[in-house]
């Protein structure tokens, strides 16, 4: 079928170029709202959302008074790309250091795992933590109103927080924005849920300061991409079982899956991916530095 939009972009290669600081051009509009209690950050896959993160927690942590940082993301395998950063060499005035036993997407076992954040909150010679929404959601538990005051929180993947009352990640976030004096960073790349239920009230929404870099200004910005162009095809039952019949190995190709929550999701995002390479073809080996299947 043909195209339904076509984009040409002007290889600007803005969105790469980076300023004396070291930043890209989504992380310096991040950095602009640096003084803000409460940041929502929308930018898209690959616009470098976890280093703007790291600019802001660290100007947070040495100028305005903040004295922990805690990183949630939705999965351990995501902690990785908060990792120990060198941020000076580009211009920055401090690293992204951290003390590795705080890096709880490390290791499995959910009680050690909520021990050693109850001890971090104590650690006054430690000021950075990485853990997972589900380790935030049980440390939460136990602790007074006042454990997250002058900390910031940083939630990646915010749109696995729900207004529902039965979101929990959501009623943590609630509760600790009503009752300290924490700072909040929420990232995302897409700033809906895949269902009928809002991220947040309006209410709530309001609160934030909103930095959107949106899909547009990130692929203008690049370098070597001309144009973009968006068709559809029709398809009878699961998505996995006709995805081959569009799918042209020929050609660099990106390819999105269905959100976990939306009716075209099989539910196990990892079967979807196995079943999308087993009809793209036989895999061969895996580069272990990067990751590449061959």
């Amino acid at each position: 079928m043909p195209n339904i939009v076509d984009v040409t972009y002007a290889q600007t290669g803005e969105s790469l170029n980076v300023n004396p600081l070291g930043m890209r051009e989504m992380q310096e509009r991040a950095f602009a709202a640096r003084d803000s209690q409460y940041i929502l950050l929308k930018a898209p896959p690959a616009s470098g959302k976890s280093r703007a993160l790291m600019f802001l927690a660290l100007d947070k942590l040495y100028n305005q008074g903040v004295r922990k940082v805690i990183v949630a993301v939705p999965e351990r395998s995501i902690g990785g790309s908060f990792g120990q950063t060198d941020l000076t060499s580009y211009g920055f005035f401090a690293d992204w250091e951290y003390s590795e036993e705080y890096n709880l997407c490390t290791s499995a076992g959910t009680e050690s795992k909520v021990k050693r954040f109850h001890d971090f909150l104590g650690d006054t010679a430690s000021t950075i933590l990485i853990c997972t929404h589900a380790t935030l959601r049980f440390a939460f538990d136990g602790l007074g109103d006042d454990a997250f005051n002058d900390t910031l929180i940083a939630i990646d993947e915010f749109h696995h927080v729900s207004a529902d009352s039965d979101n929990r990640l959501g009623e943590v976030l609630r509760t600790i924005m009503d009752r300290s004096s924490a700072h909040i960073i929420a990232m995302t790349g897409s700033y809906f849920r895949g269902d009928s239920v809002p991220v947040l009230l309006p209410e709530m929404e309001e609160r934030f300061r909103k930095v959107t870099y949106n899909y547009y200004e990130q692929l203008n910005g690049y370098t070597y991409l001309k144009s973009l162009g968006i068709g559809y095809h029709f398809y009878q039952g699961k998505y996995t079982d006709a995805i081959g019949e569009v799918l042209d190995t020929d050609k660099k190709t990106i390819l999105h899956i269905p959100n976990v929550n939306a009716a075209e999701a099989l539910k196990d995002k990892y079967r979807e991916v196995g079943m999308i390479l087993d009809i793209i073809g036989e895999t061969v080996k895996q580069d272990m530095e990067t990751g590449v299947l061959h």
